[in-house]
């Protein structure tokens, strides 16, 4: 699957400056003004030496021009768009017979293995009950059709193993079709849309091998599991998480993250067996701060009303994306434009248990944010792959940018003082309108 955010995947995503505007009157030349900067995993270029592909954390970028006759400037600005999470080198893929494991997404470790690290201590102690908007169910599309099956730490390498080298060649050919046998739902449409965002730019989406993941497999008590994580972490590139379930076709992957922080948010340790199996929770599990699945829709709507929810920790996919989005409404009602934002929950929660008590949770979602002019006299330039999508063209009406978007989030045990944190995110343009 492709991994690369709402910009062309050998740049960097950074915000636009762009020039405010005072109440009443056209936009001012030479005034720059730049956003809050989101350090979302949305990392494009990966570049064999280790460069980092440097994520912000956003959307599609935006600009409204003033029609006045006494100003031609431009108020450029970018949007939180989907920080897509897929760093992978720019590179050819091995051939059939390499024994390498080109993932897209990074590194591993030994089966059943857990990241030693502990969460660090939360600032504040969240509400017991906080405001969460509930998703309709018709915004859980794409069932997985999970198969269960008696699967070793072992043989999920070798599922992963093979994923990564398929993964590998079919970016390099950019085949659609291909990436219908790797991958599922959501994860599908998104790296499908990577590609003809990269088609219609004559590039490339990045691909090459990576080092093993770690690996957990959640069993339940018949000793089956329908779904496993792998997770890869290159220092001074990025922590990515893979989610790959058992269909009714074979092994898909149907969730995928990445941090490119450096370093990244620490994960907590996932709490394994004797034989390394892990714990996986339903979506409704007690004994957390709050479910798994309140919590993913108390993450959806705080993005949708630009409001912060102080159940979860600041961060780039948490506050700070919430500031940004404040920003681009102020500066687009100045313009005389209207936003408005909608994020629906797609696809099952997954989750696991941590070592202490908590969980580790992957969600996904469909977000779409538009904008509607109230009054003539500025049109809006989408950027990205939006504008790409698009044409480049500049609209007067209206302006529309639909993004699939992946999260992994860690919830502390019931009575803890930490917050949530949001520890990653994948973010792709699916569709750009305007008028």
């Amino acid at each position: 699957m492709s991994r690369h955010a709402s910009d062309p995947p050998d740049k960097r995503v950074w915000p636009s400056g762009h020039a405010d505007t005072a109440a009443g009157s056209g936009f001012e030349d030479g005034e720059d003004w730049e956003p809050e900067r989101l350090g979302t995993s949305g990392w494009r270029r990966l570049a064999l030496a280790g460069v980092a592909l440097a994520a912000l954390g956003g959307a599609g970028a935006w600009a409204v021009a003033s029609r006045s006759p006494e100003s031609g400037a431009v108020l450029v600005n970018s949007t939180p768009a989907p920080d897509r999470s897929g760093w992978e080198a720019a590179v050819p893929p091995p051939a059939p017979d390499d024994t390498r494991q080109p993932s897209r997404r990074p590194p591993a470790t030994a089966a059943g293995e857990t990241e030693k690290t502990d969460p660090p201590a939360a600032s504040a102690k969240p509400p017991e009950d906080s405001p969460v908007k509930p998703s309709p169910e018709s915004s859980v599309t794409s069932p997985v059709d999970s198969r269960p099956s008696r699967l070793s730490v072992r043989e999920a390498r070798r599922v992963h193993e093979r994923y990564a080298r398929d993964l590998s060649m079919t970016q390099f050919s950019m085949d659609s079709r291909a990436m219908g046998k790797l991958e599922q739902g959501l994860a599908l449409e998104m790296s499908r849309a990577s590609f003809e965002t990269a088609r219609m730019q004559d590039a490339k989406v990045p691909a090459g091998p990576w080092p093993e993941p770690k690996v957990w497999v959640p069993r339940d008590t018949n000793g089956t599991t329908d779904w496993f994580l792998a997770v890869s972490h290159q220092p001074g590139v990025a922590r990515v998480s893979k989610v790959l379930t058992r269909t009714s076709a074979g092994w898909r992957l149907t969730a995928f993250t990445a941090d490119a922080r450096n370093p990244p948010e620490p994960l907590p340790g996932i709490a394994a067996d004797a034989e390394g199996y892990a714990t996986s929770l339903p979506e409704n599990a007690s004994g957390l701060l709050a479910t798994p699945r309140r919590i993913a829709e108390a993450h959806l709507a705080s993005m949708e009303s630009t409001t912060p929810d102080p159940i979860f920790a600041d961060g780039p996919w948490t506050s700070e994306a919430v500031r940004f989005w404040q920003q681009e409404r102020a500066q687009l009602e100045r313009a005389g434009w209207r936003l408005s934002l909608s994020y629906l929950r797609e696809g099952p929660v997954r989750s696991l248990m941590t070592r202490d008590g908590g969980a580790l949770v992957w969600y996904g979602a469909r977000s779409t944010d538009l904008r509607e002019a109230r009054r003539a006299g500025a049109t809006v330039t989408l950027k990205g792959a939006a504008a790409v999508r698009t044409a480049g063209k500049s609209f007067a009406r209206s302006a529309s940018v639909t993004y699939g978007r992946m999260y992994a989030a860690y919830i502390p045990p019931a009575g803890s003082s930490e917050r949530v944190r949001v520890l990653g995110e994948w973010s792709e343009v699916l569709e750009s309108h305007g008028t």
